[in-house]
């Protein structure tokens, strides 16, 4: 697909880049990839359970999560999203690798064909059927549209029409739009369920030309903007449909998928106002979440908005979101990890599968950047 670039609406001054062409066939490696590597051995081993062949959401057993009275020993599904989305971006740098058959089969454990629409749940059905969330479903389309557009294959398209059949089921006028949080909860609308909502219809209007899923993008989107961005452009988590009140929280997944949104909408209409937004919101929350040089949230949060950083680079060539993001990784890569290679919360505890999974997904997609850019700080 050819970009189109107008830097005439950027909030900032375009930097020479130096960018790196790989050959053809090119075997992907440096420093990322080498720490991607190390990775994927540590969550195989520490987390994978060979016996059931399910993945533990907590290395350590006490830290396991008991919902309702039931002990959840294996993940939930969230996890599975994040590991199913750092597969694609794996299969991108070694195609043969094909790590997303087996996770998808694997994430299959956890559907529901309940009406009115199937999807999947937070647990595995055989052993305690759990809530469906719709971002959660929305994760899965990303990552399964993310798949077709690289690969071409049906089935992943068919998954990701049928995500979006489910989360069309959580959208109402309460509020005048937005889609629910997770089914038979109508307590709030939140960003982490409108943003990646966007994201779907969006990728889905690419794939079929279909206008209803452009039309539907785009009332989501304007709903958003309205009722949850903050005066700096970044989002707020939630908004209550009892009284309005809003969950003020600010992390970079909402972000994230909402600056994307507008990357998409600049790729699709060539409007300059969908550029300019995402210009905005790069400029925002570079200094929010990356100007003290270290992680504000978890990996997986920022590794949704590390994806709208690399897709904007394909218009805006300027390097500096993705430059601050690196000083972040690297100080986690140097400091948030203990001998046996696991990440830590605060030094302390093991953090979760869902975390890791995000720092894998990081880690694929720096070990492409840094085979395409030149990611030194030097210029």
């Amino acid at each position: 697909m050819a970009f189109l670039m107008s830097m005439a609406t950027s909030s900032f001054s375009q930097r020479t880049v130096s960018h790196k062409t790989p050959l053809k066939d090119k075997v992907i490696n440096g420093p990322y990839k080498a720490q991607l590597d190390a990775l994927q051995k540590v969550i195989q081993q520490h987390f994978y359970d060979k016996t059931s062949g399910y993945y533990f959401a907590e290395v350590d057993p006490a830290r396991r999560e008991v919902k309702n009275g039931y002990r959840r020993e294996y993940t939930y599904l969230w996890s599975l999203c994040a590991l199913y989305q750092a597969a694609n971006e794996i299969e991108k740098l070694e195609p043969k690798t094909k790590l997303m058959v087996p996770l998808l089969k694997l994430m299959y454990k956890y559907y529901s064909p309940a009406p009115p629409k199937a999807g999947f749940t937070d647990y595995i059905m055989k052993l305690k059927p759990g809530e469906r969330y719709y971002d959660d479903n929305e994760w899965v389309g990303i990552t399964a549209l993310d798949a077709y557009a690289r690969t071409g294959q049906k089935s992943d398209l068919k998954l990701g029409q049928a995500m979006y059949d489910f989360i069309m089921t959580g959208y109402n006028q309460v509020l005048g739009g937005g889609i629910y949080w997770k089914e038979g909860s109508t307590s709030s609308k939140n960003t982490c369920s409108n943003g990646p909502g966007v994201l779907v219809a969006l990728q889905l209007y690419q794939a079929t030309n279909n206008k209803a899923y452009l039309d539907t993008a785009l009332k989501i989107y304007n709903w958003t903007n309205k009722m949850l961005q903050t005066p700096s452009k970044l989002y707020y988590d939630n908004i209550s449909t009892k009284d309005g009140q809003i969950g003020k929280a600010i992390f970079s997944y909402n972000t994230g998928t909402m600056l994307e949104a507008n990357v998409y909408l600049y790729q699709i209409t060539h409007e300059t106002k969908y550029l300019q937004r995402a210009n905005e919101m790069a400029d925002s929350s570079l200094e929010y979440f990356y100007g003290q040089g270290k992680f504000r949230d978890g990996y997986w949060f920022n590794a949704v908005l590390l994806r709208a950083y690399q897709h904007l680079l394909q218009i805006n060539k300027d390097t500096k979101y993705i430059l601050g993001f690196k000083k972040c990784l690297d100080d986690a890569l140097q400091n948030d990890r203990n001998e046996q290679g696991l990440f830590l919360q605060n030094g302390q505890h093991v953090r979760n599968l869902v975390e890791h999974g995000g720092m894998l997904e990081i880690l694929a997609r720096f070990a492409w950047l840094e085979n395409h850019y030149n990611l030194s700080t030097g210029g």
